[in-house]
């Protein structure tokens, strides 16, 4: 049985995107590989609205954070910490041997501009991480606030746009961001292996001035193989056929507004069911996102159970993350997905937990 992925990445893969990637295969030096490696560039540019340069890495999205450390940090970080990947990162900057600070916030609490301004405030911190879309917790942080402040200061801009690239719109150049990274699993709705991310200007530049960045992540590597149109390492060039490809339907025949638009009603569509049915929301609703929603099990459902009874309905369910697994549980609608399939599986839902 083919199961529908209702789980924040990965996520489900159209079947017209597996045929793009089965083309046969290319040398990763010669001119087709460059042929194609700048038109996804191109497009990923267009979709991630910025005139900066866009590295591919072959890797999840943690090597790219790790990446984003390594050549941005200098003197010390500030990691904003309000849930578990944005916690990750915090442990990723000590774990390469940075100085840092983290602002730890509630699990399901949104990092305000105020907090940060406050928090960078405190120190002399030469870079900021930030995770645009808390996975973990369903929280969206409002990105065009917090750049505002983060121009006041010399900060490196550090952004995991992990969940969101694809499914709510992220303006890199608009909000300042230095290094924007994410994977291709989830709002891209492709199979996971790549990882991208724009570096600005400032940041090349700084990284030139970093000792200790490494090999397989140092932005001077990739910068050099990015001027050939060419990946530092042998890149998963199927993986990069499908990105090719999905990027061209999401811009030229979806509509970036349009699936801004999609993502928004199936958010939308999520929360309403949230309470109706008598469930609360983790974040407040105006950080909630259009991408992940994590729902608090006011009702005591038997979490473990129905992800049971619902795979065996021919769906995958996402329990809460970590710590907060079976008090929270979370309902992702990313992807390609579609606001009749998600409505769908919340009926599901109320049928198997006794909601009705």
């Amino acid at each position: 049985m083919d199961r529908k992925l209702f789980i924040p990445g990965p996520t489900d893969v159209s079947p017209d995107v597996y045929e793009a990637m089965s083309k046969p295969m290319i040398g990763h030096r010669g001119k087709d590989f460059s042929v194609l490696f700048e038109e996804t560039v191109d497009k990923l540019k267009k979709l991630m609205y910025t005139r900066n340069r866009v590295y591919i890495s072959t890797s999840s999205s943690t090597g790219l954070m790790e990446a984003a450390v390594r050549n941005c940090v200098k003197n010390k970080c500030l990691n904003v910490g309000n849930g578990a990947f944005s916690c990750k990162w915090h442990d990723i900057t000590k774990a390469n041997g940075k100085e840092a600070d983290i602002l730890s916030l509630e699990w399901g609490e949104a990092p305000t501009a105020e907090l940060i301004d406050e928090a960078l405030s405190k120190d002399n911190y030469d870079a900021l991480t930030l995770v645009h879309n808390e996975t973990s917790t369903g929280v969206t942080a409002p990105i065009e606030e917090i750049a505002e402040v983060v121009r006041d200061y010399d900060v490196s801009f550090l952004v995991d746009t992990v969940s969101s690239m694809g499914g709510i719109r992220v303006e890199v150049d608009k909000y300042g961001i230095d290094v924007c990274l994410f994977g291709v699993q989830k709002a891209l709705a492709l199979p996971s292996g790549l990882a991208c991310c724009s570096v600005s200007e400032e940041a090349l530049e700084k990284s030139r001035n970093v000792e200790d960045r490494g090999y397989y992540f140092d932005f001077q590597v990739f910068e050099k193989y990015y001027n050939k149109k060419q990946t530092p390492t042998t890149a998963a060039i199927s993986l990069l056929r499908g990105l090719d490809y999905q990027l061209d339907k999401i811009i030229n025949r979806e509509g970036l507004e349009n699936r801004f638009r999609r993502h928004r009603e199936m958010g939308e569509l999520t929360r309403k069911w949230v309470g109706e049915t008598g469930f609360e929301l983790l974040p407040e609703e105006r950080y909630a996102s259009n991408t992940v929603t994590c729902v608090k099990n006011t009702l005591g459902v038997d979490c473990e159970s129905l992800q049971k009874r619902l795979y065996d309905r021919g769906y995958v369910f996402s329990n809460g993350y970590g710590r907060m697994k079976n008090d929270n549980f979370r309902i992702a609608h990313m992807g390609d997905r579609q606001p009749g399939e998600l409505s769908e599986y919340l009926a599901v839902i109320e049928e198997l937990a006794g909601l009705g």
